[in-house]
């Protein structure tokens, strides 16, 4: 039997329970798949991640992500939680390293702080689609319960990714966010036909110091809501600028979103992009993390 280190981080928080727990085992070596999906479901966290000697020499690790039903190629929370947890394990200088995902290679800041870790994750290849067909667009706030009064018809309704597909859905206001009650089969039966398997719903108020308020489903990976989702905060700072619904000066944009208000898990993240001619052509999203407890697996 092998002994595995096995923590629960809260990410883009700087309090236990609040925030998006991840899973994390920091010596996943040995673990098989099936292992892997074992471990995650017991741990019922949206995403366990599983960090291990890379297989390609450009990378310093190798990060696997599961669901408590599947494997995912990149996951935003559990990267920051994972890099977090090896970092106090191993008590690392800041550096940056080399993250190998099954949505390629991506470059980790590791920064070391007075007590703690801030973590910056430079996300996959931009991608902003064109506005969903009407049918799809109607099927879906369908099953979100969403009437067209209650759209911020100033953004389209179209997909965006840094690596995992998210659709973009703009409310009007607060309170329609929290009221949501989403029909998540409906939702569910939806993502083949779109080829994209989370729903991001959001608030945009420029005249804020938080610019987006949100909430994410994604009942096709086992996740009725997700707390605080960097592979959605990330693509939808692209898709902002893409579809010229923020104001922006010089060749950064930074904006910082809350999401999990609703399900009492609220944390914050800052999304940085870089842009050339006015187009986002780097995304990256900073945020800070806390270990909630730590254990170990004899397998």
């Amino acid at each position: 039997m092998n002994k595995y280190h096995v923590y629960q981080v809260d990410a883009f928080t700087k309090t236990k329970l609040t925030g998006n727990p991840a899973g994390v085992v920091t010596n996943a070596d040995d673990l098989t798949d099936q292992q892997m999906q074992q471990i995650a479901r017991e741990l019922n966290n949206s995403e366990t991640a599983f960090i291990s000697q890379p297989t390609d020499k450009a990378a310093n690790i190798r990060i696997r992500f599961f669901t408590p039903t599947t494997e995912v190629p990149i996951c935003g929370h559990a990267t920051i939680g994972a890099n977090f947890a090896r970092a106090v394990e191993n008590n690392l200088p800041s550096q940056t390293i080399v993250q190998q995902t099954d949505a390629g290679n991506l470059p980790i800041d590791i920064l070391k702080t007075d007590d703690s870790y801030q973590i910056t994750m430079t996300q996959g290849k931009i991608r902003v689609d064109e506005p969903l067909n009407s049918d799809i667009q109607a099927e879906i706030l369908q099953a979100l319960g969403i009437n067209e009064q209650q759209r911020n018809l100033n953004c389209p309704m179209a997909i965006a990714s840094t690596g995992a597909p998210k659709v973009m859905i703009a409310v009007d206001s607060q309170e329609t966010l929290d009221d949501l009650t989403p029909d998540l089969a409906a939702l569910k039966n939806i993502t083949p036909k779109i080829n994209c398997n989370g729903y991001f719903i959001f608030t945009i108020d420029p005249s804020q110091k938080v610019l987006i308020h949100g909430r994410m489903f994604s009942p096709a990976n086992g996740i009725d809501e997700d707390p605080v989702t960097g592979n959605a905060n990330g693509p939808l700072g692209a898709y902002l600028i893409k579809y010229d619904l923020v104001e922006t000066h010089g060749d950064t944009f930074e904006f910082t979103i809350v999401q999990g208000e609703k399900i009492k898990r609220a944390g914050t993240m800052l999304v940085r992009a870089y842009l050339k001619n006015g187009q986002p052509v780097k995304i990256q999203i900073v945020g800070d993390a806390v270990i909630a407890f730590e254990t170990t697996i004899e397998i």
